[in-house]
């Protein structure tokens, strides 16, 4: 496996007309939802590049951007088997951010208003800086993405837009453990009991989606919040259902459309976010 630092050792090599490039950000503490991006980009493409850099733009607390697990090593391990395709960019942060670490400004209306963009301001903003600096650096012709982050999603689709980069933006299903916990790098954060308890949160959502779909949106909200309080050290950050195509929260349901249910909440100190379709029946 080829390991750069920087963006033009890549660029050095010239590029066929028959060849296809995909690229698959992370920020590493890679887990089995990166490698699902990673096999997808490896069938789709001649070859594949996989960045890893933990982007202190999209951070709001300094805290967060400390403790976000980092084991390049074990990385390494884990991207053994596709290490024939694979080239690894692992960037300092000059090649990123030449002109120092300072987030771009963007308008993407109401993509980055609510849910994330409400609790986290100016993460969207970092977010779309660095994948801006990544496919100008790569300029693959395909990227990956997993549909957990699914307003982070419709973001960068916006920017490849408004960029007219061109480039493919391939969305990869969400991935759960067994017990229907979103996978997520911050997952390991967790103590064995927080993990553990943790299963209430697709538990509640996926009886929401099943069992109640008919309700309204402010008894699924009253629901959710109510199990989720059952749990020690739980406490929910927002429920939104919302159009996935201009993602604003919506307060009455039609029955003529599909939703998604957005969620945040804490367990304990570790922030975890979950997406599901709400499919009206």
């Amino acid at each position: 496996m080829l390991i750069i630092h920087k963006a033009a050792e890549l660029q050095k090599k010239p590029k066929s007309r028959k060849t296809s490039l995909g690229l698959v950000p992370t920020m590493g503490a890679l887990h089995a939802g990166h490698l699902s991006l990673i096999e997808r980009a490896v069938e789709e493409n001649s070859s594949v590049v996989v960045s890893i850099y933990v982007n202190p733009t999209q951070f709001n607390r300094n805290e967060d951007l400390e403790n976000y697990p980092k084991n390049l090593e074990e990385d390494l391990e884990m991207l053994k088997p596709f290490s024939k395709q694979l080239i690894l960019y692992v960037p300092n942060h000059d090649d990123l951010y030449p002109e120092g670490i300072q987030s771009k400004h963007y308008d993407f209306g109401s993509l980055s208003q609510f849910m994330e963009g409400d609790a986290r301001p100016g993460h969207f903003d970092g977010v779309a800086t660095i994948v801006e600096a990544l496919f100008q650096n790569i300029n693959p012709d395909k990227a990956y993405f997993g549909e957990k982050d699914f307003q982070q999603l419709q973001i960068i689709k916006a920017l490849n837009e408004t960029l007219n980069l061109e480039i493919e933006i391939v969305s990869c299903p969400l991935l759960r453990s067994e017990d229907g916990l979103a996978l997520s790098s911050r997952n390991r954060l967790m103590s064995d009991q927080l993990r553990s308890d943790s299963k209430i949160i697709y538990q509640t959502l996926n009886y929401i989606v099943e069992e109640a779909s008919d309700w309204s949106v402010s008894q699924m909200e009253v629901y959710f919040k109510s199990k989720i309080a059952e749990k020690d050290n739980f406490k929910v950050d927002y429920f939104c259902v919302a159009d996935p195509n201009d993602l604003i929260p919506i307060t009455h349901l039609d029955s003529r459309k599909n939703y998604r249910i957005f969620v945040a909440l804490y367990a304990g100190k570790t922030r975890l976010i979950d997406t599901i379709e709400l499919a009206r029946k």
